[in-house]
């Protein structure tokens, strides 16, 4: 194979180190999630008659639930054995281990409890996180490429990638070895397309939104792309190689149906969102 015919990906995890300090992609993408989605969620918020002290509180459970949320998803849905057994892993997040859909119901789950305690009407602060996350979704698939993991099927293809530092041994054959899918990319680019469809409409309709159609539009969108590039990707873990759908596939599945379900329900009935998404206008209606 000519080397013009695939990228070779050489670029290690860690930018730098000094001391016990090091410094990773991963971790500087994870952390621009959230710098430019409290940016963009406090633009959103202001713009529809809501204080930056709102998003402050806001931040602060996204992030409790995103990370909770992911780590408790990748122990529990890929290695439940391991982490039970010994629990004291699970703290251990440096090491690595997240899971999207962990992330996605600890943020849910978060999200109920903001708008419990804050007065927020739940589905407008779904509508507007989601926009968000999107984002992030962006920035936590370049970290993943970065990485060199979550890796796609060999591919014979211009734009596949050589991952010469993952060291993964897949059916006896090194994970370095053939050219790649890079799914990463293909999420990232996904996640960054769906950011902008959902910016632009909250930023062309605002209020005059049904509520829930962001929020389905996302789910929906979302993780059915998600199943659908599983097909193109390695499995994360053993056990999945006897399942007829790997992890990824099935846990996206439920989702799915959320997502289509809340825009069955916006067609049928649409509702007008909720200036500022006040509590108190739910409860008149």
């Amino acid at each position: 194979m000519n080397i013009l015919d695939y990228i070779t990906w050489t670029v290690e995890p860690e930018i730098f180190s000094i001391g016990f300090l090091t410094v990773r992609w991963y971790g500087l993408f994870f952390a621009l999630a959230f710098v430019f989605g409290q940016i963009i969620i406090s633009r959103i918020y202001v713009a529809e008659g809501r204080t930056e002290g709102d998003v402050d509180v806001l931040t602060l459970y996204m992030i409790i639930g995103t990370v909770i949320g992911a780590r408790l998803g990748h122990t529990l849905f890929y290695a439940p054995d391991y982490y039970l057994s010994n629990p004291i892993e699970i703290l251990k997040i440096w090491e690595g281990g997240l899971a999207s859909h962990g992330a996605t119901i600890g943020i849910l789950l978060a999200l109920w409890l903001f708008s419990r305690k804050q007065k927020f009407d739940y589905m407008w602060v779904l509508d507007r996180i989601v926009i968000v996350v999107a984002l992030g979704g962006t920035f936590i698939r370049l970290g993943n490429l970065m990485n060199s993991e979550i890796i796609g099927r060999p591919a014979d293809l211009p734009w596949a990638f050589k991952f010469v530092n993952n060291h993964e041994i897949i059916n006896g054959v090194a994970a370095s070895a053939d050219p790649r899918h890079p799914t990463q990319l293909y999420e990232a680019l996904a996640a960054f397309l769906l950011f902008v469809l959902l910016y632009w409409l909250w930023k062309k309709y605002k209020s005059a939104l049904p509520r829930g159609l962001l929020f389905g539009i996302f789910v929906t969108v979302l993780f059915t792309f998600r199943f659908l590039v599983e097909f193109l990707k390695e499995n994360q873990e053993k056990f999945e190689d006897e399942l007829a759908l790997n992890m990824g596939q099935l846990l996206s599945i439920p989702l799915i149906l959320v997502g289509l379900f809340i825009l069955l329900k916006v067609w049928q009935k649409p509702r007008p969102g909720l200036p500022g998404g006040r509590i108190a206008a739910v409860e008149k209606r």
